[in-house]
């Protein structure tokens, strides 16, 4: 018989968490670096094979699906109800690819440019599989990408966006929020 593949909650509460919410499942497969600058809400689930690194703040009723990377090196939030499609990337720090530096974490930092900044999925955000969603980027409330997409821009409240670069192609429903709201009142 196969264990389930999730930790335990006393295991959870061991791994170093900044801060960690209730009713979580985290994969015993998924691997975290820099763990005590990572906060967890209530009610997340971060699948097999994740990787989570650096600063990052996650939601309540989150998702992170299989194969997901999430690089905080300057910061990362996920909003309430959001979700990350399997093999999404988000990236808040990028090196100069220019050839005026070099690249690695093996490389002294003085011969290094990393540059980028903070990467806002807001609630209720869906990020389609396989994209990339690059440093600086705030994802706005509601907002779903399309799967395989680049999302290098801001995104707009409420639409519909993909493609490489993204853009936008259609206003998303916001019946959604009727339905979370259902759901914050049923567990009170």
């Amino acid at each position: 018989m196969q264990r389930n593949s999730f930790f335990t909650e006393k295991e959870i509460k061991e791994l170093g968490f900044k801060e960690c919410g209730s009713s979580i499942l985290i994969s015993s497969k998924a691997s975290f670096y820099d763990i005590e600058s990572i906060i967890i809400g209530n009610h997340v689930r971060i699948d097999d094979f994740c990787i989570l690194s650096g600063h990052i703040t996650i939601g309540s009723y989150v998702h992170i699906s299989a194969y997901t990377a999430l690089y905080g090196k300057m910061g990362i939030e996920l909003g309430d109800f959001s979700g990350l499609s399997p093999r999404v990337i988000v990236f808040s720090a990028t090196d100069d690819f220019s050839g005026n530096s070099l690249i690695g974490p093996t490389v002294p930092k003085i011969y290094t440019n990393v540059c980028g900044g903070k990467v806002v999925i807001g609630k209720y955000v869906q990020v389609g599989a396989g994209s990339i969603v690059m440093p600086k980027v705030i994802i706005g409330e509601g907002a779903a990408i399309g799967a395989m997409s680049l999302v290098k821009n801001d995104i707009e409240e409420w639409i519909i966006a993909a493609g490489i670069p993204a853009v936008k192609l259609r206003e998303r429903n916001r019946n959604l929020i009727i339905k979370a709201t259902d759901l914050f009142s049923n567990e009170k």
